[in-house]
């Protein structure tokens, strides 16, 4: 009799209400670790949100370093080529006859008698070359007024610039420049080089 007692007693301690409280108190322990997984998400999310935009202000952080190199002293590297382009813009807009903006020149050099669009890259490359020669047809069609009744010259200047790029621009009839250090180097030209007038 003692032994049938022992061994219901262990049963008759587990009630519905028992096993009701312990189901409820795992729901609300699941449910905390499922907020606890949401917050920690969320929260993830906003840090890869912050590094992709600090990532794109580096990137043109970096863009914008390029171009203030680039742009200082610039007109003395075409000297020997007797243009005096000492007057310099930066990011001139162009835009059309019903005045949306086509496009815009990262540095535009200018003398009383030329001026010259220079496009600036980190890393320049072919396509970079082709898109400016799009841009120069563009200045021509729409020109600002620092560029109306002069002759115009192109240049691409880069970071780095990719072989292919340089011999295609050079092709072209653009200037190509380069960073060396903390300064800006007019790449030699080929013998039979001649720059293209827009």
């Amino acid at each position: 009799m003692a032994m049938t007692a022992q061994t219901r007693q262990p049963q008759m301690g587990l009630t519905f209400e028992k096993v009701w409280a312990m189901f409820q108190e795992m729901s609300q322990e699941t449910d905390r670790k499922f907020q606890e997984t949401v917050a920690q998400m969320k929260e993830t999310d906003k840090k890869i949100d912050k590094l992709s935009k600090n990532v794109g202000g580096n990137n043109r952080s970096i863009g914008e370093l390029v171009e203030t190199l680039v742009a200082a002293r610039l007109w003395e590297k075409f000297a020997a080529y007797h243009y005096n382009l000492r007057r310099a813009y930066r990011r001139v807009p162009i835009y059309d006859e019903k005045d949306e903006l086509k496009t815009d020149i990262d540095i535009l050099l200018v003398d009383t008698e030329w001026c010259m669009a220079v496009e600036v890259k980190r890393e320049a490359d072919r396509d970079d070359v082709v898109r400016h020669l799009k841009r120069m047809e563009l200045i021509r069609k729409y020109p600002p007024a620092e560029v109306k009744d002069k002759k115009m010259l192109g240049a691409i200047a880069g970071g780095l610039v990719a072989p292919d790029a340089k011999e295609f621009a050079h092709e072209a009839g653009f200037f190509v420049l380069e960073l060396t250090g903390e300064s800006v180097a007019l790449l030699d030209t080929p013998e039979e080089f001649t720059p293209k007038t827009w």
